[in-house]
Parts: C-alpha cells; sequence; structure tokens
C-alpha cells in the first residue's frame, strides 16, 4: 500500500518522502510546495484497514479486498476506512494543478501506517498488533509539523470537531489449579467464578460511567472486550487465572489520568472485598479524546465550501470513535475530522458512494487553496 501511495504522489509531481516506521511498514509523505509565505495543509489519512479480508464470518463485497462497483457505489475492503479519502486528497491537488493554481502554503498528504486500534499485549506481539496512532506519532516526531490537518475519516462528510479517547483496562483474578476430580468443595475457588462474582459490581460501575460521562449527546460506552481463562484443550483442569479486557471510552473534557483512578477505584473496593483472590489492574491503552475550537479558521473555510458545493452547511457531530486527531493534536497541529463515506457500514461492508467522492474532492480543493493561499 505504502509502494502504491509513493507512486500515486510521484506521479502528480509531489515531493515524496519514505518514512520507515519499521521494517515492511512505512509512511509515505507528499509534500506540494508552496511560493513561500502561506500556512502548511496537512491531509493525513491511514493504510491499514480494520479486517484482513481473511474473516470468513464477514462475507459482503465491502469486506473483501476487491473493489467492486454498483448501483453507483465503490465496494471493498478500506475504501470506507478510509482509502476513499486518500483519493480524494490526491484528486484535489491534481485538481489545483490542472487549474493552474500556485499556492503560498505547502499541501502535505500524508499516508500512514498503524492507526486502526489495535495494540500490543502478552503474547500478541509483533506489527500487527501495533496500531492507535504508531505511523502518526512517527510522522510528527520526524519533522512533520503542518499548522493544521484535516484527517478524511468516514463522517458522512460531518464535522467532527470532539471526539473520545479511549483506555483499555485488564482486570483479573486468580484460582487454584487442580484436577476436577478434586476440585470438589473448591468449586468457588475456580478463577472463572470468581471473575462471574467480581462482574456484578463491574457492570454496575460501567452503568454509572457510561452515564456519568456521557458527553455530546454520546454515552461513554464500556465495552466488555474480551474475557479468557482456563485451557480448552485441558478442561480436566480449574484454570488458575481469568481476565477481564474493557474498552473504556473517555469524554475529550475528562483527562486520562482522572480517567484511570475512576477505574482504579472499582478496582481497590473488589480488592478490599476479595484480598485473597489475587486481583491484578492493568491499563495498557490510554489514547486521550480530541477537540477543536469551532472559530477555528480550518472549520469556516469547510463550512463556506462545503455550503458551496453541497447547498448547505455540514452537520456536527460528537464521535466515540478514537482517530490520530488525538496524536496530532497533542503536538499542537489543530485537527478536524471530515471525511467521505455514505452512511454507517452494513452486512455488505465497506462502501462509498461515488459522488461522495467527488463532492469532497471539490471541497478538499477549495478549502486547501483557501488556507494555504493563492499565490497565482
Amino acid at each position: 500500500m505504502a509502494q502504491y501511495m509513493q507512486s500515486a504522489l510521484e506521479q502528480i509531481g509531489l515531493n515524496v518522502t519514505w518514512q520507515e516506521v519499521e521494517e515492511g511498514r512505512a509512511n509515505v509523505v507528499g509534500r506540494w510546495l508552496g511560493s513561500g509565505g502561506g500556512k502548511n495543509l496537512m491531509f493525513n489519512g491511514h493504510m491499514d484497514t480494520s479486517n484482513t479480508g481473511r474473516e470468513e464470518f464477514l462475507t459482503g463485497l465491502g469486506y473483501k479486498p476487491n473493489a467492486v462497483v454498483k448501483n453507483g457505489f465503490i465496494y471493498g475492503l478500506g475504501i470506507y476506512n478510509m482509502k476513499g479519502a486518500l483519493v480524494c486528497y490526491t484528486q484535489a491537488v491534481k485538481a489545483l494543478q490542472r487549474a493552474g493554481v500556485r499556492l503560498k502554503g505547502d499541501v502535505v498528504i500524508a499516508a500512514v501506517a498503524g492507526e486502526i486500534e489495535k495494540t500490543q499485549w502478552g503474547e500478541f506481539k509483533g506489527k500487527e498488533y501495533r496500531g492507535y496512532g504508531f505511523g502518526t506519532h512517527y510522522l510528527v516526531n520526524h519533522g512533520v509539523l503542518p499548522d493544521m490537518c484535516i484527517l478524511g475519516e468516514p463522517t458522512d462528510m460531518h464535522l467532527v470537531l470532539e471526539h473520545f479517547g479511549s483506555m483499555w483496562v485488564r482486570i483479573s483474578c486468580t484460582g487454584i489449579y487442580v484436577h476436577t476430580a478434586f476440585c470438589e468443595g473448591r468449586e468457588e475457588m475456580n478463577s472463572i467464578r470468581r471473575m462471574h462474582a467480581l462482574m456484578d459490581p463491574i457492570l454496575k460501575w460501567i452503568a454509572g460511567w457510561e452515564s456519568k460521562a456521557s458527553y455530546g449527546g454520546k454515552k461513554a460506552i464500556v465495552n466488555l472486550g474480551g474475557i479468557r481463562g482456563g485451557h480448552a484443550w485441558r478442561a480436566s483442569r480449574t484454570p488458575e487465572k481469568t481476565d477481564l479486557f474493557l474498552d473504556v471510552r473517555v469524554p475529550p473534557t475528562i483527562p486520562m489520568n482522572k480517567a484511570r483512578r475512576e477505574v482504579q477505584s472499582l478496582f481497590l473496593e473488589m480488592e478490599k472485598q476479595h484480598p485473597d483472590w489475587g486481583l491484578e489492574f492493568e491499563t495498557y491503552v490510554s489514547v486521550p479524546g480530541a477537540r477543536i475550537d469551532e472559530g477555528h479558521e480550518m472549520i469556516r473555510a469547510i463550512d463556506a465550501n462545503h455550503e458551496r458545493i453541497m447547498g448547505k452547511l455540514p452537520e456536527r457531530e460528537v464521535v466515540t470513535w478514537c482517530s490520530d486527531a488525538s496524536v496530532l493534536s497533542r503536538y499542537g497541529v489543530e485537527t478536524v475530522n471530515y471525511g467521505p463515506s455514505s452512511g454507517p457500514r452494513d452486512k455488505e461492508g465497506e462502501k462509498v458512494k461515488i459522488q461522495t467522492l467527488v463532492d469532497i474532492t471539490r471541497i478538499y480543493a477549495l478549502t486547501a487553496a483557501e488556507l494555504c493561499g493563492i499565490d497565482s
């Protein structure tokens, strides 16, 4: 994918940099250099996809790594999240070039690795498990620092000025490891049974957090993301440990360290009640939310150009998913999520209406011209 993007950006005459984030994994950065004196705008998009295309339980056209055009839509893995935006960025620059426009500021197109919400943990090691802004962290750590950024995440052409952050938590308990024949009278020392007992206070805490930390009309969802204990190949033994994994969504108004203390207080209370259960607590992902001011010049420019193309102002939305705006905003790069999609994913998988891609490309081109300034 990076090699493809390198070729596409070189073909339109951009200065292209290959950033090898790790072996076999790279960011590709294309710069359309301005004459100077203008602000620099980055279009940022991730190349990794939500799925591999090999999942047998995902049968729709839009879950497969093949492009299919049907009824005015493009179907295929990544067109929604978010290769459609990468196409639009490139075509927006081409449109400005065809129009003979010379900008004062630079336009940067950054195709990055490792954005999808995933992380290394335990035995899950290696680059296929590295995500959550991994590529964009490398990008800004190695000199790519524009004045502002548009992220073309699938927002249905809504302006997402704010999104939630995410914190992943592990809560574990231990138990005895004995043969089934010898566990009579000690069933309650089974770690799965103990975790079952812990679920009630955990679920009560979740209900309270989802209400208390709600923001922008959205609940601060807590997902029961995973649970594991015991050995499928040896069910004749009681499990010595059971792990529960939570994804806690955190609004942009709550610092991550405060959110962590909130979850930890639940853990400490359970530990006090069950001091001999070997309880463990770990946070292993902490990605803060992001926000941009309504009055930012980039928001005003997108508003005006969206209305010019679409005949109305774009809707606003607060979302509970994360994006690389979390990384960029921490480096002082004001970032908004505004990208092409045509309704939510359904059983057919990823798809985007071709007209949506065309419309937002026009808006991207006009917005780049306005923010970077036209020299000639």
